[in-house]
């Protein structure tokens, strides 16, 4: 009995299209690389073709003042397409240090790089040498990517330039130990400077008086008041001498803490006491005494 024809024809062409399918691998075409000098029109430079995996027999040049050009279409199965990475591979062949540049895709796969001396780092770019150039182009899927050494490239610089400076590279380690320098507690003013002050102030008080007097200040009732509200009168007039005494101490020894917590004992009796007191004096006048 004779298999079926058409089973017979699809199974030929599944096997046919299998190897195909694995042979899928991404590659480039219609690549061109070229140097082009300061002074150089839009077009300038001489162009070189590319090849996949072959390399130009001649290393390119690329001096001080030149720029790399690349241009290439990216593939993938011999159709344009985008990949998820395409780049320009430099390695230096006796250290194996290398970096890489990206080349700049469209969607239809048409790729561009442009490379001059400042866009190297400092040890591709700090003197003459000839670097490896490979093209890699890869992306997600199952097709092959692609990696191959397409030119050397040789860096050149201009004799008569200067030397080019590098910076020399940032370190992390042991620093030397820091000193602080903290600065000095406050000091009070000198003892003269409040003797002086206080002194000024105690010369007042005579002239004080005098005022008080010619108001009308009438010393007579001293006696009543002191006999209605000993206790509220006495405890006020001696709060008043203990605030200035608190005063005292803090412009000569104290500080801040130690004379916050004393004023506000000191405070707090005179606020009472003085309520008192001006409660006493308030009913004398109600009373009619002056």
């Amino acid at each position: 009995m004779r298999p079926p024809i058409l089973s017979t024809v699809l199974l030929f062409l599944s096997m046919w299209d299998l190897p195909l399918a694995i042979a899928a691998s991404w590659g480039f075409n219609d690549a061109t690389v070229s140097v082009h000098g300061k002074k150089a029109g839009v077009g300038g430079g001489e162009k070189q073709k590319l090849v996949e995996n072959k390399s130009l027999p001649d290393p390119v040049l690329l001096g001080e003042s030149d720029t790399l050009k690349i241009l290439l279409t990216t593939i993938e199965d011999k159709k344009a397409s985008r990949p998820h990475q395409a780049f320009l591979l430099l390695r230096e062949p006796k250290s194996n240090l290398d970096t890489s540049f990206p080349l700049s895709i469209k969607d239809s796969g048409k790729g561009k790089l442009e490379l001059s001396h400042k866009d190297l780092p400092v040890q591709f770019s700090s003197r003459s040498q000839t670097l490896s150039a490979s093209l890699v182009i890869a992306s997600f899927g199952s097709s092959k990517p692609y990696r191959s050494h397409a030119f050397d490239l040789k860096i050149e610089f201009d004799p008569s330039s200067p030397p080019k400076s590098v910076d020399k590279p940032l370190r992390y380690g042991k620093l030397p130990e820091i000193h602080h320098t903290f600065k000095s507690d406050p000091k009070s003013p000198p003892k003269i400077i409040t003797i002086v002050f206080a002194g000024a102030v105690i010369a007042a008080l005579p002239s004080l008086l005098i005022v008080w007097l010619s108001l009308g200040a009438n010393l007579n009732h001293t006696s009543k008041a002191f006999g209605s509200s000993p206790l509220s009168h006495t405890a006020f007039f001696l709060s008043i001498l203990a605030m200035e005494g608190i005063f005292f101490m803090y412009y000569t020894s104290w500080n801040l803490f130690q004379t916050l917590p004393g004023a506000a004992v000191v405070g707090l009796i005179s606020f009472l006491s003085g309520s008192r007191a001006l409660r006493e004096v308030q009913e004398r006048r109600l009373a009619g005494l002056r």
